[in-house]
């Protein structure tokens, strides 16, 4: 099989795998093992898709994704970001680089008579591997552990501190890896250790550390270029790949000309490149968005070319080694929890949970497991296979470990379950000025029970004649908006300024799930956030434009919405009654003059047909006559 016949059928498979591990997601298992499930499926043991032979031609994929996995690895170790908490992440650092290699190491090197590839080996291969295992064993996965800390919109000590270390130990584990792999060819080969063996390690790693900073300003000019971002993407990995090719070209001519194979670690030049990047120049954002766009199509082929490797024959006979392993970690990390913990200042509730951010393994594990396979073809598939069972294992565990202990320490800020509607229509508007009294009353004409709290002292005594409800608040904070039963309303509408309207949303959305936040929007800097917490933004300074685009593109459906039609109104009914759910719209016998607008379903927009089903909790936006849309009301929300 020629090499563009292995890359066009891994191709095939690679996009199999993208669709099917969109299923192992709805069943809450990480996307990786839907791509090594895959992997494995397609590959030599099951339905032999791809040969053992055509694998072995698309190695320098692997090559180029491990590239692309060093650069994501350095690109999340961002010094401002990790000043706060540098004793705590110091000492957990330490405790879990040391400690967790260490014991995983010794538990490997006892275990080896039970563990068949070892048990030929001689005693210093034995601690060669051992070693390597040790060192895979702390490797963790900083992009399943900002997915965690991002879907929980968790911030505080304990967050900081765990992706800190995630970040740190990375860098740590690719250089302590590149000192262990250098060292395991001298133990494997028998050879004894000499002054010269040290010096050429210490070479090495000055090389490699010289060529990352390179590496990094080299990535910066190539940012600076005036060219797409597709351009810019193909050389990323490009340049990427090419600090593979050089190393391999380094080792092979350093070894005819000096007798001794120089090897500088290409996944430590990467990192440290990437380092570089984030921290020293003007590029972090851009650097980080194109990271951000080709990671989904790099993590497909490394994972399911990973799954197609695995020896499955092997893995049969070494499963309950594989469980044991996992074990060693756990209690490993455990006590290194503990001792990061009370040596570091972490409060005493966080020592017994401090491990739990960093169970989950990903791309830098399976990269080290996938370098030493290809170095010791002998037995390297053999290990690769136990330590990506470790790793599946650790990521079906990690995830659920890491937001159970964000939400014990209450840095978990999810959004609150939306109340049930209690047959009143509440909402509350913050800040008291002349839009919001006019919102006020345009809603208490329609029925609704409005409340405005503002930070003022002295209401106009003309605005508390006419019935609205004026409260004055100390401070946006939880106890006021829950001494005014926030808690029930359907709406809060901020009318402050930008940081007190965050504020508010921040409460609305952890503490009572309002079903729609609205914000007057003063600065646009701040859209994205807002954008997180899903409120419904109003731009003042587009507001006009947009408006009147929709008068002069379609006048009669805009005055319709607006209310400004005789006797038409637009409304939101929420599906309650047992007599409509279920049905289809077109079954529904609604006025003549009635129109469905759209359906919200969980967050999600319906542009509704005949055929579209109603479901309760459905909240359906009609608008039509007041007085018809009124009945409809009362069969809807019965």
């Amino acid at each position: 099989m020629t090499i563009l016949q292995a890359l066009l059928g891994f191709g095939i498979v690679a996009v199999a795998a993208g669709q099917l591990a969109q299923f192992f997601k709805k069943v809450r298992l990480p996307l990786i093992t839907g791509f090594l499930f895959t992997g494995m499926v397609a590959g030599p043991f099951v339905l032999d898709l791809l040969h053992a032979d055509a694998l072995a031609s698309l190695h320098f994929i692997n090559d180029l994704s491990l590239a692309f996995i060093a650069f994501a690895a350095g690109s999340e170790l961002y010094l401002k970001e990790l000043r706060t908490q540098y004793r705590s992440i110091a000492a957990n650092t330490l405790g879990q680089l040391v400690i967790t290699f260490l014991l995983s190491a010794l538990a490997v090197f006892f275990l080896a008579d039970w563990i068949p590839f070892m048990q030929e080996m001689t005693t210093q291969a034995k601690i060669a591997v051992s070693t390597l295992t040790g060192t895979i064993f702390v490797a963790r996965s900083p992009a399943s552990a900002i997915a965690v800390i991002n879907e929980l919109r968790a911030k505080g000590p304990f967050t900081q501190t765990a992706i800190g270390v995630t970040v740190i130990k990375d860098v740590l584990v690719i250089i302590l890896f590149a000192v262990c792999f250098s060292l395991s060819g001298t133990l494997i080969n028998g050879e004894e250790f000499s002054g010269a063996s040290i010096g050429f390690l210490l070479v090495e790693l000055l090389i490699s550390f010289g060529l990352g900073y390179l590496l990094g300003k080299l990535l910066s000019f190539v940012l600076n270029l005036m060219m797409p971002e597709w351009m810019l993407s193909v050389l990323t990995v490009a340049i990427g790949w090419g600090v593979y090719l050089f190393s391999a070209w380094v080792r092979d001519y350093s070894g005819g000309i000096l007798g001794h194979e120089l090897y500088l670690e290409p996944l430590l030049i990467c990192i440290l490149g990437s380092f570089v990047v984030t921290n020293y120049s003007k590029h972090r954002q851009t650097w980080e968005e194109i990271l951000h766009k080709i990671g989904p199509s790099i993590y497909i082929a490394f994972f399911t070319l990973t799954g197609e490797s695995m020896a499955l024959d092997v893995l049969a006979g070494v499963w309950g080694i594989a469980l044991i392993l996992f074990a060693v970690r756990i209690i490993s990390m455990v006590i290194a929890g503990f001792v990061g913990g009370s040596t570091g200042g972490d409060p005493r509730s966080f020592w017994g949970i401090n491990w739990m951010p960093f169970v989950t393994q990903a791309g830098v594990g399976l990269g080290l497991a996938t370098v030493i396979a290809y170095e010791y073809p002998e037995w390297g598939n053999e290990f690769a296979t136990i330590i990506i069972a470790v790793i599946v294992m650790n990521q079906v565990v990690g995830p659920p470990l890491f937001k159970w202990a964000l939400t014990k320490v209450g840095e978990s800020h999810v959004r609150a379950q939306t109340p049930i509607f209690d047959g009143v229509r509440d909402a509350i508007i913050c800040g008291l000025q002349g839009p919001s009294v006019a919102l006020a009353r345009s809603l208490m004409s329609h029925g609704w029970n409005v409340k405005i709290l503002t930070l003022q002292t002295e209401i106009p005594s003309n605005l508390l004649e006419e019935g609205i409800q004026i409260s004055t608040v100390n401070n946006w904070d939880l106890e006021a908006f829950q001494a005014h039963d926030a808690a029930n309303a359907e709406a809060i509408v901020c009318m402050s300024s930008d940081s007190k309207n965050y504020t508010i949303c921040e409460i609305a959305y952890e503490h009572f799930g309002t079903r729609e936040i609205i914000v007057q929007l003063n600065d646009p800097a701040n859209l994205e956030k807002f954008h997180e917490l899903g409120v419904l933004i109003v731009n003042p300074a587009t507001a006009i434009v947009s408006l009147l685009d929709h008068m002069v593109r379609s006048p009669q459906a805009t005055s319709l919405i607006l209310g400004r039609e005789d006797h038409q109104d637009t409304i939101e009914l929420e599906v309650r009654s047992p007599e409509v759910v279920g049905m289809y719209l077109r079954e529904v016998r609604l006025p003549l003059d009635v129109i469905v607008l759209s359906i919200n379903r969980n967050g999600q927009f319906i542009i509704p047909h005949g055929r579209t089903q109603f479901r309760a909790g459905d909240l359906v936006t009609l608008v039509g006559p007041e007085e018809e849309l009124d009945q409809v009301a009362l069969r809807f929300e019965e």
